[in-house]
């Protein structure tokens, strides 16, 4: 039973540290960017602060992930449920799909993202051209925590 908890926190905290680190890799990439940007122009910190924000969001979904994992084994406003070392595995590769889409598409968005400080050098008025860009990276963190949580929901325990 300490293998099945074991395992479930093991994907929970996967979920949050390599979404995390995506999302740190990718925040901390726009962000070179639009320091230039910036230093240049600062009348533009508005148009490239949610450039550089963008990939951050990859982090949050690896937090909810975690969240109903935990959750799910009681360890969060519940009582703790025994599971099996079977269940704690289901777990673990459930909370996969956020951790593996997080942690790429935090890191290629901060890239397009960077790549779109550019298009806010240049003509300011077409910024919001790089923030379609950056989100259609976005769409496959997005498949991950939805393909995460109807996994987690589908773990009969």
């Amino acid at each position: 039973m300490e293998l099945g908890l074991a395992l479930a926190i093991l994907g929970a905290a996967l979920a949050v540290g390599l979404a995390g680190m995506g999302s740190a890799l990718g925040v901390g990439i726009a962000g070179q960017s639009a320091s230039g940007v910036v230093s240049e122009d600062p009348e533009k910190f508005g148009k490239v602060l949610l450039l550089e924000a963008l990939p951050g969001t990859q982090g949050i979904y690896g937090f909810l992930a975690a969240i109903m994992v935990l959750q799910k084994v009681g360890l969060l406003g519940g009582e703790l449920v025994q599971i099996s070392s079977s269940i704690g595995w289901q777990l673990l590769f459930a909370a996969l799909p956020i951790a593996l889409t997080g942690l790429l598409s935090g890191m290629y968005q901060g890239k397009v993202c960077a790549a779109g400080m550019g298009i806010v050098a240049k003509k300011p008025a077409e910024s919001g051209k790089a923030i379609i860009l950056a989100a259609m990276v976005e769409t496959y963190a997005v498949l991950g925590l939805l393909a995460t949580i109807l996994l987690i929901n589908g773990i009969q325990i």
